[in-house]
């Protein structure tokens, strides 16, 4: 008696719950919910083996990448989710769109070079250093964020507790800090020690972004030491694109604006 084989475009019986039990196993749910679709695809399509395969992994990689994208940005507490893309770039001439280009592209991060965005309030430092933020997450970066009077607090509370080297090495594991608003809020002394220790902890080996009000040279009001300062600054622009904005106050051409629009109506 000799046995026949038929071939058939629906999966064997088990299968199905096979490749579920495999998924769970290897921890990769998307091939779990995806590969009965991608396999009706390939048969209609006549995929081979191995473009159904590369489809399969493509799908769980894509949505592990995302997973890992929004988790990074997640624990980036950052105040609020800014991209480069909804930037208004026009009331910027200063800022070279090349240079922000590259910046965008997270290479800084991957050498461990700085970035320092310096200028007055209102030109939209902050809304940058979030959107740079956010592409350094994409990229794969592990980021934290907030003000350098929180950044202060943070290494204070950990000084008094005895724990402020665990806490550098703490900060150390993440690729890209981001420190918003130095220069806001005076410093004391014992405030700018910290704040240059946090500094020296990443020298060469993690990347720092700055905004500030001030320029360098004014940094010693707000460290209330100039020698402090110029180390700081030192370490800081070692590595560094510096980026000096001019321009006027995004909120004050805002104003500007709707008062001008006021007029308008009020005329008509």
């Amino acid at each position: 008696m000799t046995a026949t084989t038929t071939n058939s475009t629906a999966p064997a019986d088990g299968l199905p719950s096979m490749l579920a039990y495999l998924a769970r196993v290897l921890k990769t749910p998307t091939i779990g919910r995806c590969w009965e679709e991608l396999a009706a695809q390939a048969r209609d399509e006549n995929w081979s083996h191995e473009e159904y395969l590369a489809a399969v992994l493509q799908r769980q990689v894509a949505e592990r990448e995302s997973a890992g994208t929004m988790m990074r940005i997640r624990t980036a507490h950052f105040p609020a989710v800014k991209t480069i893309e909804d930037f208004n770039l026009d009331h910027l001439p200063s800022l070279r769109r090349d240079v922000l280009a590259h910046l965008a592209t997270g290479l800084f991060v991957a050498k461990a070079e700085n970035v320092i965005l310096l200028g007055p309030p209102g030109l939209g430092k902050t809304h940058l250093a979030i959107g740079l933020g956010v592409k350094a997450a994409h990229a794969g970066y592990s980021v934290l964020f907030d003000t350098a009077n929180n950044w202060i607090t943070r290494l204070a509370d950990a000084h008094q507790a005895g724990r402020l080297e665990a806490e550098l090495k703490k900060i150390r594991r993440y690729k890209l800090i981001i420190i918003d608003e130095v220069g806001y809020i005076p410093f004391d002394q014992d405030a700018a020690n910290l704040f240059f220790q946090l500094i020296a902890s990443r020298y060469e080996v993690g990347s720092v972004m700055v905004t500030s009000n001030l320029p360098f040279g004014r940094w010693g009001e707000t460290f209330s030491d100039d020698v402090v300062a110029a180390a700081m600054i030192d370490r800081l622009v070692h590595h560094a694109e510096v980026l000096t904005l001019t321009g006027d106050s995004y909120r004050t051409r805002q104003r500007r604006e709707l008062l001008a629009k006021q007029n308008r109506a009020d005329r008509d």
